[in-house]
């Protein structure tokens, strides 16, 4: 059975230019790759005359985690100005959050509109 030193080939001579040895082959080295972020979107829910605002805070509590307060502003800015960012996520939560609220609107016979941009 061979030794395993007997295996390896030989180790450069000191002075080596990096990348290569004595025997002509060369070395890849790593490169780093650079990730970007993925990219956010926000999801906006749409004023209708319709849709109670009790069950738009309730939304904005239940599906996106908002605090009483923060939901009754968040409601009361999509009354007075048409829209509202309600938050802001990966685009596949996004695209979920929207695909949730938008079902539970219509269970609950409401024709809130739920909708999502780039951020």
């Amino acid at each position: 059975m061979p030794l395993l030193s007997q295996q390896l080939p030989p180790a450069p001579p000191p002075g080596t230019p990096p990348g290569q040895d004595d025997g002509g082959s060369t070395t890849l080295e790593r490169v780093a790759q650079k990730t970007e972020p993925p990219r956010l979107y926000q999801v906006l829910m749409l004023n209708d005359d319709f849709t109670p605002m009790e069950f738009v805070v309730m939304v904005l509590q239940e599906y996106f985690r908002h605090d009483l307060d923060t939901a009754t502003q968040i409601m009361l800015k999509i009354h007075h100005e048409g829209r509202a960012v309600c938050g802001v996520f990966t685009k596949d939560v996004a695209a979920t959050k929207v695909e949730t609220v938008l079902a539970a609107a219509r269970r609950a016979g409401h024709p809130l509109q739920c909708i999502m941009e780039a951020a």
